[in-house]
């Protein structure tokens, strides 16, 4: 853990719909068919940047919070039940039709990715190369000498969390982890990302036994990851903790799975309604202008699933 450690960082901006500060990071242990991310996962692309940089960044952006959040609420998920992000209360004295009228206008701030509060939360996200723990340990230390206010959340792919670096990684001060669980059948996995998940199907247990708060996101990939598989997810799931917040995102035809088709509607409610009938209390479909078109279809959604269901 000695010497000087650097990150190579893409980007470092208050991202929407999440609602805290990202920071995109370069490079990645994984090669997913999938990526969003590939033209700057998949190549070294940014700035190096030292733990002492990314800091001053945090701090900077701790300047600007409008929303604090308890640790229990350090979560993407928990972003979209207070704000629906569409900037009405900025630009008129109305709101939006799903504002969950939580927040002030004074609270809505405007980002590169659109309106919506700055919650005080820093998020490190794209690349994933938490299998090397050393530049996360000094910079998780660092932000909790100066900033203990801020909660530090990792977006992961899961690979490097065996319980040996999670329980270092809480030990220097992780708050939470947004867990993309991708499959859970193993070839399907391997197909989709080039490598195996044993141990990622661990960590929701892992997570629980060790205090982290855990999100957790699948993805509807029709002909890959389907009903079957998000059953799957929801027995592993509902077995480690019925109260962990779940978002199933639709799938959007991306990087090397571009001739892929979306899900439908009706397959997206049948995914949720599988979790539902595993006892699991906290599940949101996500990307729904995927498989919503239009205000009608949202508003029938809203009506089959409810409000706190649909992440907007």
């Amino acid at each position: 853990m000695g010497g000087n450690v650097e990150r190579l960082i893409y980007d470092i901006i208050l991202s929407r719909p999440e609602d805290y500060l990202s920071i995109y990071q370069s490079c990645c242990n994984h090669n997913c068919l999938k990526c969003h991310s590939w033209y700057f996962s998949q190549y070294a692309k940014g700035k190096w940047m030292k733990p002492e940089d990314i800091l001053k960044e945090v701090l900077k952006y701790r300047e600007t919070v409008t929303v604090w959040e308890p640790r229990s609420r350090a979560t993407m998920w928990h972003a979209s039940d207070l704000c629906a992000h569409c900037g009405v209360c900025k630009v008129s004295e109305s709101k939006g039709v799903f504002c969950p009228n939580k927040l002030k206008p004074e609270q809505i701030l405007f980002s590169p990715q659109g309106y919506g509060p700055a919650r005080n939360i820093v998020s490190f996200t794209g690349g994933d190369l938490y299998c090397q723990p050393s530049f996360y340990v000094k910079v998780f230390k660092l932000i909790k000498r100066e900033a203990p206010e801020m909660w530090i959340h990792i977006e992961t792919n899961g690979y490097g969390l065996v319980r040996e670096n999670i329980e270092l990684y809480y030990s220097a001060g992780l708050d939470s982890i947004w867990l993309d669980m991708k499959a859970f059948d193993a070839k399907t996995y391997r197909e989709l990302c080039g490598t195996t998940n044993e141990w990622i199907l661990e960590i929701p247990s892992i997570a629980k036994e060790s205090g982290i708060v855990l999100e957790v996101v699948l993805i509807y990939i029709p002909g890959l990851v389907e009903l079957d598989q998000i059953e799957k997810f929801a027995k592993l799931l509902s077995e480690a903790d019925k109260e962990i917040p779940i978002t199933i995102l639709a799938f959007f035809p991306e990087y090397l799975l571009s001739g892929f088709r979306k899900p439908t509607y009706s397959e997206m409610v049948n995914a949720y309604k599988v979790m539902e009938k595993h006892g699991l209390k906290k599940v949101r479909l996500g990307n729904v202008g995927v498989f919503c078109k239009t205000m009608e279809n949202i508003e029938k959604l809203v009506k089959e699933i409810g409000r706190e269901a649909v992440g907007l």
